[in-house]
């Protein structure tokens, strides 16, 4: 086999090694815990660190077996590759792509949400829908401009957002050490629930603040000398993000008790105003905007990738394939993913979202780590990464496990999108097929039509 990727891409190889790291890294950090804390803290009482801790673990699997697929297959489209290549089936195929490009626009939904939430009005107080709406044209505008420029974009606020969680890590550490705050609570779990039930709950929320990670597989065909820099960069940020999080999980948790965090939208921030350190409250709150800002704009660049993959499949019109001939992004994709997470978020609660997310991506970790079982005698001419046997079989048990987890209201939300899903590929085959025998009928009358010889 050759070391080199022979199949050219259409877009621009312009992501470098640190860039694809900070991408992976800033989109993990940003995807939830500036905005679920809170949430976390009512399943898990204090012990906040262990489900982030577990979620990890779980999250390290699938990732395994992304390396691998991504690797062995770098082209856009993500787990809708890896499904068509290993089940042949295009409904298949298009179902788990639409599954991710549907928790895609669902996630950048709830952090818009999150955007125009309680950090916010910590300096403007505005109606929470139209400013996610807003937030999102400005994010779409961004993402159209080129990866060039959203990946420089990406690095400065990685940058920022990991410097919040440190500040929340130090003046906790700070505090506690002058005698404030209280370490009992990071084992203390909810009255009248077991710890392991406490934690595997827990669990599903904090999934979410890992998912982030699959968007790299959709900006593969930007990524130079994807082999090796792909799985060196996904399994350093994963794990730099879970240690950040292990941290900040415990820093919680001293500095406030459950009831409190649960109170609070802007949960990181009441954890910086407990400690009475002088850290300007706006600061912070400026800290957490960047931080969700960045999350929404990396899931945007994944969705409107992972369209321009499946169109460029058949799986979608190929009105999505478009991209711009100077700035070399799909533009087009880039306007429908906007538009529609613009109108998902005149629905649901942040909470809601976030389960339905790891919902749906559930179903696609599942189908990865299949797939990745299933390809094995499918060989290509270019080294990849291998991954361990036993690591995608153990991906499909957490997956199962997961699943078994989810609310049957989070069910049925899924359920529905999957179904519009479904609708969608009918129309569009209807479609195709349409338009080749309207072709297939015109064709004998334009070769007998003397005027056109």
């Amino acid at each position: 086999m050759t070391n080199d990727i022979k199949d050219p891409s259409r877009l621009r190889r312009a992501i470098t090694a640190p860039l694809l790291f900070a991408f992976i890294l800033g989109d993990v950090l940003g995807a939830g815990i500036y905005a679920l804390m809170g949430v976390l803290s009512v399943g898990v009482g204090g012990m906040l660190w262990a489900p982030l801790l577990v979620a990890l673990l779980l999250a390290l699997l699938t990732a395994g077996s992304y390396a691998e697929l991504v690797t062995k297959y770098p082209r856009a489209g993500g787990a809708a590759v890896f499904a068509e290549r290993a089940f042949r089936s295009p409904i298949v195929s298009f179902l788990i792509g639409f599954s991710m490009l549907a928790a895609g626009v669902v996630s950048a939904a709830g952090l818009a949400i999150a955007f125009a939430g309680e950090y916010l009005q910590t300096f403007f107080t505005l109606p929470v829908i139209p400013v996610a709406m807003v937030f999102l044209l400005i994010v779409g505008a961004l993402n159209a401009r080129g990866i060039r420029e959203s990946m420089g974009a990406n690095l400065v606020m990685t940058v920022i957002e990991v410097s919040g969680l440190v500040i929340v890590v130090v003046v906790v550490s700070v505090f506690f050490a002058g005698g404030g705050g209280d370490i009992s609570r990071v084992t203390q779990a909810p009255e009248g629930s077991s710890v392991a039930v406490a934690v595997l709950g827990g669990a599903i929320i904090a999934y979410y603040s890992f998912v982030g990670f699959e968007t790299s597989a959709n900006v593969i065909e930007e990524v130079k000398a994807p082999s090796k820099t792909y799985p060196k960069a996904l399994f350093a940020a994963l794990i730099t993000a879970g240690f950040v999080y292990v941290l900040v999980g415990l820093a919680s948790s001293i500095a406030l008790p459950p009831e409190q965090l649960q109170e609070s939208t802007g949960p990181l921030l009441a954890v910086v105003e407990a400690t009475g350190i002088g850290v300007p409250s706006w600061l912070f709150s400026l800290i957490a905007l960047i931080a969700v800002a960045n999350g929404a704009l990396l899931t945007m660049i994944m969705a409107s990738r992972l369209a321009y993959g499946m169109a460029q499949q058949g799986l979608l019109p190929d009105t999505l394939a478009r991209v711009l001939p100077r700035r070399k992004t799909p533009w087009v994709a880039i306007v429908a993913t906007t538009v529609i997470a613009m109108l998902l978020t005149l629905v649901g609660d942040l909470a809601t979202l976030a389960e339905t997310v790891v919902l749906l991506l559930l179903f696609v970790f599942l189908s990865a780590n299949v797939s990745v079982l299933v390809l094995r005698r499918d060989r290509v001419e270019h080294d990849h990464f291998h991954v361990w046997t036993f690591v995608p079989v153990l991906g499909i048990a957490s997956c199962i496990l997961l699943l078994t987890q989810q609310r049957p209201l989070v069910w049925i939300f899924g359920a529905i999108l999957l179904a519009v899903g479904g609708i969608l590929y009918l129309l569009a085959r209807w479609g195709r097929n349409h338009g080749q025998r309207v072709n297939a009928q015109d064709q004998p009358h334009r070769e007998a039509d003397p005027m056109e010889r």
